[in-house]
């Protein structure tokens, strides 16, 4: 069995890494296609064309990776099945749950490599990517932008009713400073600009209130030039910066933007779970396609391509159901990357059980 093992490995590596090189042109024949006219618009430089599309395969791939996965593991046990080689083996007396080991063993090397991935490079490449989107394509940045409150530092809030992030200048700023519950000072401002050069702040209509004992002390002033703690990313954080973090980072940050008040945090929580979720669906997926495919059928690999093809988008179809759902807050971010695998497992196990009789 140790031959037939390795045979089925190599196989389902093999057939999976030649997916990714078929559909990976594809992808990126598409994305010039509908893009080719606003790089020329923008006159994008060709090194940055050609290093955006080295992240757009990193990108591409990541994004599509369970569906590459399952249509790899049809593909090719479609084929065991035609050439009768499945039914070989398990004539000779293996069981249905002993010749799937390989597969969930394959599943687990590619599971392991897209982790590993996940952590060094898939963060990395997603930021040149965005970045590279938002900047020639959209000729946006995406920020929150409206009605930010943070807390910055312990004890120390910010807030303001609207960002122009193209003037880098936030208009009704308050900043609060509190000694446990005490509100020590308070200043605000009709108008504050960030000054990238030395990275200081201008303050239009500035009004500081320092809470004394016996009574209050208010210094007003019509423009002051003062430093804070905090740079213009803490006034006005990405939007986009979970996909371009780690699994560690992700969970640091989110420590800190919860603490900060940040009204994103489903979202940043979504993409933290889901860094794993996609991992685990590797064995799922793996399960049904083998499940589906292991019988040879009257219309051939066609039939079993066909079933496949269902059930993977389908799957990525609840999936990003369910991320939508969590991220506007009507389901918990664990639940909505649990409940697709659950559903699908029990899809597989049913699958399974059809698959042995």
């Amino acid at each position: 069995m140790k031959i037939i093992d390795k045979y089925i490995i190599k196989r389902y590596l093999i057939t999976f890494g030649v997916m990714l090189l078929l559909f990976a042109p594809i992808g990126i024949i598409i994305d010039i296609s509908e893009k080719v006219h606003k790089m020329i618009q923008q006159d994008v430089p060709f090194s940055e064309i050609a290093f955006y599309y080295l992240n757009f395969i990193v990108y591409f791939a990541n994004f599509l990776f369970p569906i590459f996965l399952f249509l790899a593991t049809i593909w090719f046990t479609s084929k065991l099945a035609n050439n009768t080689e499945i039914v070989a083996i398990l004539s000779s007396g293996i069981s249905f749950n002993r010749f799937l080991r390989p597969y969930f063993i394959g599943a687990l090397i590619i599971s392991l490599f897209a982790f590993v991935m996940g952590f060094f490079v898939v963060p990395k490449a997603n930021k040149n990517y965005l970045d590279f989107w938002y900047k020639y394509l959209k000729n946006v940045e995406i920020r929150e932008t409206n009605n930010v409150f943070r807390e910055i530092n312990p004890g120390e809030f910010i807030y303001s009713s609207g960002i122009n992030t193209e003037s880098n200048t936030a208009f009704n700023f308050t900043f609060e400073k509190f000694k446990g519950n005490k509100l020590e000072y308070k200043l605000s401002a009709s108008r504050i600009k960030f000054n990238e050069k030395d990275t200081t702040f201008t303050m239009w209509d500035y009004k500081k209130r320092i809470v004394g004992e016996f009574g209050d002390k208010i210094i007003q002033e019509s423009k002051k030039d003062t430093v804070f703690s905090f740079d213009l990313d803490d006034l006005t954080p990405v939007m986009y910066v979970a996909e371009t973090l780690s699994p560690v980072q992700l969970y640091n940050f989110i420590k800190k933007e919860r603490a900060r008040g940040n009204k994103f945090i489903n979202m940043y929580e979504v993409q933290l779970y889901r860094k794993f979720a996609i991992p685990i669906s590797a064995f799922i997926l793996t399960l049904i396609a083998v499940s589906v495919a292991s019988r040879k059928k009257r219309g051939g690999m066609g039939i079993n391509l066909a079933i496949g093809i269902f059930f993977g988008f389908t799957y990525v179809f609840f999936d990003k159901i369910f991320l939508n759902l969590a991220e506007k807050n009507d389901i918990s971010p664990i639940a909505a990357n649990l409940i697709p695998n659950i559903v699908f497992l029990f899809i597989g196990l049913y699958l399974l059980n059809r698959a042995k009789q």
